[in-house]
């Protein structure tokens, strides 16, 4: 089974290009992000890219640690300036190095759509969260639309699998199913649906 490491290897130059499109919708994440973060929290995310979201969010934390499982997309990553509170590596959100309860948060953004074990990412994350920590997973769920479909469709046919076809509904169930639960949603975006999520471990 493909994990799609090959396409962001070979895109990793030309991401931030492609996903200019969506600036309003991130810049609309990032505040809601902002709100839930705070100067002392350690914070560690998942599928980072090329840093979009890590650099603008770095400097609400005490410490960002951003990693993604593309080497291509970490070495864009750190030709950007960035804060001296964000670190970035490359890690696979399904085996993380870290220890356990270490992160007051985690945040995993437009992943777990496109991962072919969401579940286990989630396993980790739920490992190196803190008893109380929060997770903030905002992830694409198009699948009950017909635009939304299509545009499915066609990344499909250039060699860019989404392996979850979720509807706003089914992921946040996915999510509750996995044992967190979720504190706070919303849908943000057109045809692409992107479903923002925060949620906590079940105790």
């Amino acid at each position: 089974m493909t994990d799609n490491k090959v396409f962001w290897e070979r895109w990793a130059k030309r991401y931030d290009g492609f996903m200019a499109g969506s600036r309003r919708t991130y810049g609309e994440v990032v505040r809601r992000m902002k709100h839930s973060l705070n100067r002392n929290m350690t914070v560690l995310e998942l599928a980072c890219g090329t840093g979009l979201l890590s650099i603008q969010l770095a400097g609400s934390v005490k410490l960002l640690e951003a990693t993604d499982f593309s080497t291509e997309m970490i070495k864009q990553a750190k030709l950007k300036p960035c804060s001296s509170r964000l670190n970035f590596s490359v890690q696979d959100a399904t085996n993380l190095p870290y220890s356990d309860e270490l992160f007051d948060s985690v945040i995993i953004s437009n992943a777990l759509h496109i991962m072919p074990y969401p579940a286990a990412a989630l396993s980790e994350i739920k490992r190196v969260l803190k008893p109380d920590g929060l997770l903030i997973a905002p992830t694409f769920t198009a699948a009950d639309s017909f635009l939304g479909r299509m545009k499915i469709k066609i990344m499909e046919l250039s060699g860019f699998k989404v392996f979850n076809k979720w509807t706003p509904d089914e992921y946040l169930k996915f999510l509750r199913k996995n044992g967190f639960s979720v504190i706070s949603s919303d849908i943000y975006g057109g045809a692409l649906k992107l479903t923002y999520a925060e949620a906590k471990t079940m105790q």
